[in-house]
C-alpha cells in the first residue's frame, strides 16, 4: 500500500520549465529589468521567438491565420524563407513569412536613397521699401530669382516707416508685381500680410525647378608667345 505522499500531486514542476514560452519570455523580462539589465529591441527571428502561437502572415501578405509556433517554423523551413515577428505587442504576436536577409537590404537601400533625396529648406530674405525705386527694384528682383533658382524659398519684406504705414496698398502692389516678375521661377506660399510696420511674403520655387550650379569660372586665356 502506497504512503500519502506517494499520492501527492507533483506540483512543484509547475512554476519551472513547463511554463509556457510565452510566460517565460515575460519573466525573464521582468527580471532583467528590475536588475536594470539592458532589454534588447532588436527583431526576432526563427528560433527566437519564443511564444507557444502566432498570428502567421504568408509572403505575400495572406492571412494564414493563428497557428502553433512548431508549425510556423516549419513552414518557414519548408518554403527557405524566415519566420520573422513583425508586431511583438500584439496578442499573439504577428510573424510573418519572408527573406529577412533580403528584407533588411532593402531597407537599409530606401533609407540611403530616402537621405541622398532629402533637401535642407533654406529660407532667404529680401527686404524693400514701398516707395523702391525701379533700379534697386530691379537689383532686389534679381537677387530673389536667383535665391528662388537654387531652390531656396524667400521671405520678402516690405518696411513701412512714418506715413507710410497707413498706405499699406503699396507695399501690397509691390509684392503682387514682385511674385508676376518671378512666376517661372516660384509661387506664393504664403501671402502677404501686415506684421506690425512691415508687410511679409513668402516666395517657394516650383517643385520642377531644379537647383542650379554655380557657374564654372572659365579659364583665362594663355597669351601668345
Amino acid at each position: 500500500m502506497r504512503s500519502e505522499t506517494e499520492w501527492a500531486p507533483h506540483t512543484a514542476s509547475v512554476s519551472g520549465p513547463s511554463l509556457c514560452g510565452h510566460q517565460v519570455d515575460n519573466e525573464n523580462r521582468k527580471h532583467s529589468s528590475d536588475q536594470g539589465g539592458p532589454i534588447s529591441s532588436e527583431t526576432r527571428i526563427n528560433d527566437r521567438i519564443r511564444v507557444p502561437e502566432v498570428r502567421l502572415v504568408g509572403p505575400a501578405g495572406e492571412q494564414v491565420g493563428i497557428v502553433r509556433i512548431e508549425d510556423a517554423l516549419r513552414l518557414a523551413q519548408e518554403n527557405d524563407l524566415d519566420l520573422v515577428e513583425v508586431a511583438p505587442q500584439a496578442r499573439p504576436p504577428v510573424c510573418k513569412l519572408m527573406d529577412f536577409g533580403k528584407f533588411k537590404y532593402e531597407s537599409a537601400q530606401k533609407a540611403r536613397e530616402s537621405r541622398r533625396n532629402q533637401q535642407l529648406t533654406v529660407i532667404k530674405e529680401q527686404k524693400l521699401r514701398p516707395k523702391i525705386d525701379q533700379h534697386d527694384y530691379e537689383t532686389k528682383k534679381g537677387h530673389v530669382s536667383r535665391f528662388l533658382a537654387a531652390g531656396n524659398k524667400v521671405k520678402v519684406t516690405i518696411m513701412f516707416r512714418g506715413r507710410e504705414q497707413s498706405r499699406p496698398e503699396l507695399g501690397y502692389r509691390l509684392l503682387q508685381k514682385l511674385a508676376e516678375d518671378v512666376t517661372e521661377l516660384g509661387f506664393v506660399e504664403s501671402s502677404a500680410k501686415q506684421d506690425g510696420r512691415n508687410m511679409i511674403m513668402v516666395l517657394a520655387p516650383h517643385k520642377n525647378v531644379k537647383p542650379k550650379a554655380k557657374a564654372e569660372t572659365a579659364p583665362e586665356p594663355v597669351p601668345e608667345a
